[in-house]
């Protein structure tokens, strides 16, 4: 079942999202150590003042537990989402969302439920809640050497809209118009 993410689901959650975000964990927690960006970007996701706030997290639950996360927040209030962050990556932290769009942070989901359709019927109540929401238009950033979830979201119509370097790296960037 597909639901909002609880502080709870803290340890469930974080092994996806640091999954998901490789790298950019390391520059969001001002360390090169993983367990130590683990640890602290653990202590963001049970606040409510960031990026990676569960407040921001939709999870997919099953009897076992959290199957698939996704992460998003809307564009507009994305610079400030990332000031928590600041004082620890000692740099400007690069907005991936721009403003006016509903922004696909990041999505993960389990590799004992991969194959399921988890990540499509997440991405769908992403959408749902765009559209609830009154977005114009869906954005998300990807790998250009990650082919399977390009496909995916090609699939489900989000079309190539240039490109973006964070943390070093580069990724391509896709939209979905909803109007």
């Amino acid at each position: 079942m597909i639901e909002s993410a609880h502080k709870e689901d803290v340890e469930e959650v974080m092994p996806l999202l640091l999954a998901a975000i490789g790298h950019i964990a390391y520059t969001l927690a001002g360390t090169d150590d993983w367990t130590e960006a683990a640890r602290i970007l653990s202590g963001f996701y049970v606040r409510e003042d960031n990026r990676i706030s569960y407040k921001h997290v939709i999870v997919d639950r099953r009897h076992d537990g959290v199957a698939g996360m996704l992460l998003s927040y809307a564009g507009d209030g994305a610079m400030a989402l990332d000031l928590p962050f600041t004082p620890r990556a000692g740099e400007t932290i690069v907005v991936e969302a721009r403003a006016g769009d509903y922004y696909l942070d990041s999505i993960a989901v389990d590799e004992r439920y991969q194959g399921q359709g988890i990540a499509k019927a997440l991405i769908a109540a992403y959408e749902e809640k765009g559209l609830e929401q009154g977005w114009e238009r869906l954005s998300l950033i990807v790998e250009p050497n990650n082919d399977r979830a390009q496909a995916l979201y090609k699939k489900l119509d989000f079309i190539e809209d240039g490109f973006i370097e964070v943390s070093g790296c580069r990724y391509i960037r896709m939209i979905k118009p909803l109007k």
